[in-house]
């Protein structure tokens, strides 16, 4: 039987059982996969040609940003080499399309520190002065959570998920499981970071055991990416901040602070889990004081006499 949607099914099932793919990368796996059986509906695999490819390519441009194609381009070609790896097909319709497109280059959102230090401070104030002792646990995990972020330059998505095995505040080191299920450790170094981790989970010990989170509220159930970003927003207008800041900004921040600082860029790659150096690379464009300092310094202008 030579149905698509079938065949579609039985590899999302070959994606989480044997790649063993995160369920993120699953949703949008079965989403674009979903979108593409919908257009060529009822098909034959078989049947499915390099013309048909191309008509959906084109519609996709015709929607998405390029960002958005590239990803759905790739789930696709992803579907049509496992149709080859189990015989399904006797010729790939990719290998009959060239697909080229310019993508633009956004470069990373960042944080000027001195905001991240009001960030912090505003978090630390309502820490001191709350009134109740549940204002006060939901300050000290805020604390916890946005000095963790920027230490370690981890994903919203990663944060969330880690387990209390994890996190070793003894060693300082977190074990991290990114994109693709790739585990790295990464270290903390500062001692604050340290302190305020241990009174957190000193104070959410129960709230801990009872999800296997190590971020919890205090209901017990493991805190979710949408409850991060609304504290962030929450403080933001606490500190009167005109910046709309968002968990990743805190990761890009705390790139390009490295790189300024003359952090070999392979070193940064490793510890943000980057596959490719060329993704590291992004950041480079954005260190302006190092930039900055480059011009003002090394430029054969300032030796001029006139």
């Amino acid at each position: 039987m030579n149905d698509l949607q079938t065949h579609v099914t039985n590899y999302l099932g070959y994606c989480q059982n044997q790649k063993r793919l995160d369920a993120k990368t699953l949703r949008a796996y079965r989403i674009d996969l979903s979108q593409f059986c919908s257009h060529v509906q009822p098909a034959d695999i078989l049947e499915i040609s390099p013309k048909l490819l191309e008509d959906f390519i084109t519609g996709l441009h015709q929607k998405y940003k390029p960002r958005t194609v590239k990803r759905k381009i790739a789930s696709l070609k992803a579907l049509f080499h496992y149709f080859e790896y189990r015989d399904l097909i006797e010729r790939n319709p990719f290998s009959k399309i060239q697909v080229k497109f310019r993508e633009p280059v956004l470069l990373p959102k960042t944080i000027p520190l001195h905001t991240i230090e009001t960030f912090l401070s505003i978090i630390y104030k309502q820490l001191s002065d709350a009134k109740t002792d549940y204002k006060k646990r939901n300050a000290l995990r805020d604390a916890a959570v946005i000095e963790l972020l920027f230490a370690t330059g981890m994903r919203i998505s990663e944060l969330c998920s880690l387990n209390v095995e994890s996190v070793n505040l003894y060693d300082r080191t977190i074990l991290i499981y990114g994109k693709g299920s790739k585990e790295r450790k990464v270290q903390i170094g500062n001692d604050d970071v340290v302190s305020i981790l241990e009174r957190y989970k000193k104070d959410f010990q129960t709230e801990i055991q009872s999800c296997g989170h190590f971020f919890a509220n205090q209901n017990g159930k493991e805190l979710s990416d949408q409850a991060v970003r609304r504290m962030i927003n929450r403080y933001t207008s606490l500190a009167a901040i005109d910046l709309h800041i968002t968990p990743h900004m805190f990761r890009h921040t705390f790139a390009t602070s490295l790189l300024e600082a003359d952090v070999d860029i392979r070193y940064i790659q490793e510890i943000l889990g980057h596959s490719s150096i060329n993704i590291t690379e992004i950041y480079t464009h954005v260190a302006m004081s190092k930039q900055r300092d480059i011009l003002t310094t090394k430029h054969p202008r300032k030796d001029f006499q006139i």
